[in-house]
């Protein structure tokens, strides 16, 4: 089934944008309260996070961060000024270095993660399916493959 397309004025697309803006609107608010309560500004807290999932290039978190280089540069440093990150050489390629979280940069992370409660608690109301079909939903609004 092929969907029909809509107009961009129409009421439910204009509540569904509403809505997406309230969403990320309340967990950017939770997630600086959290930052906040760690010492951390939300950028910061954002990079631990991406941190925590792998050692990762700083070029590389710039481009997830959608930031200029130098930036994310004076953020791996002030985080490792703190104890929470360390540079490493990349094994692939000598020349790059990696930013990894240390064992409190992870379990700073962790807790950071466990402190969002918005975005947890309201889709811990939803079924297993309903979730699965928010996922692939909001997937598919970003480009993204669908997970079989």
């Amino acid at each position: 089934m092929v969907p029909m397309p809509t107009s961009h004025g129409d009421p439910v697309t204009l509540e569904v944008v509403e809505l997406i803006g309230t969403v990320v609107a309340r967990y950017h608010q939770e997630y600086e309260e959290a930052a906040a309560a760690h010492a951390l500004t939300g950028a910061q807290a954002r990079v631990l996070g991406l941190l925590a999932l792998e050692p990762t290039p700083m070029r590389k978190i710039a481009e997830k961060l959608k930031c200029e280089p130098s930036n994310v540069t004076g953020i791996i440093d002030r985080l490792e000024s703190r104890g929470l990150v360390e540079r490493r050489p990349d094994p692939a390629d000598r020349r790059v270095k990696l930013a990894a979280p240390t064992d409190e940069g992870r379990d700073t992370a962790r807790r950071l993660r466990d402190a969002l409660h918005f975005a947890r608690e309201p889709l811990g109301g939803l079924t297993d399916v309903e979730r699965t079909l928010l996922r692939d939903l909001l997937r598919r609004m970003l480009g993204a493959e669908p997970t079989a």
